[in-house]
């Protein structure tokens, strides 16, 4: 209950931090200590593909947000009861207009017809 993992289809630059800010003024939702924010592409059940895109999409100084507001009662590691500092985590592609001035890599994707052949190849290679 201390994490949302969100997707967006980003049309304008920092909309991710727009909904962090959105969620967090949502009734009960003021109490998420954290949310990731990633694009509409990516897999939400899939947590190994969330952290990628986590580890690989961000920028400490310009996509990560750190607000103070309620926490949960439960959350024991905050200073004080029911206060705390709330991080939200903007995993979207960057765009020039948010500052990312470098090219972005394009996604890599395997076509069914290379992935068949790999799933083919595990038990020959005696990987399980």
């Amino acid at each position: 209950h201390n994490c949302a993992i969100v997707s967006i289809k980003k049309t304008y630059p920092k909309q991710a931090q727009k909904v962090m800010h959105a969620i967090w003024g949502l009734g009960q939702m003021m109490f998420t200590k954290m949310i990731v924010v990633v694009d509409e592409h990516i897999n939400l059940n899939d947590l190994n593909e969330v952290f990628w895109y986590v580890s690989n999409n961000i920028d400490a100084k310009r996509d990560l947000t750190m607000v103070e507001g309620p926490l949960d009662a439960l959350d024991h590691s905050s200073p004080m009861p029911n206060f705390g500092t709330k991080l939200g985590i903007d995993a979207t592609k960057k765009w020039p207009e948010e500052g990312h001035t470098r090219s972005w890599p394009d996604e890599i994707i395997m076509s069914k017809d290379i992935k068949d052949l790999v799933d083919l190849k595990w038990n020959t290679l005696g990987i399980n």
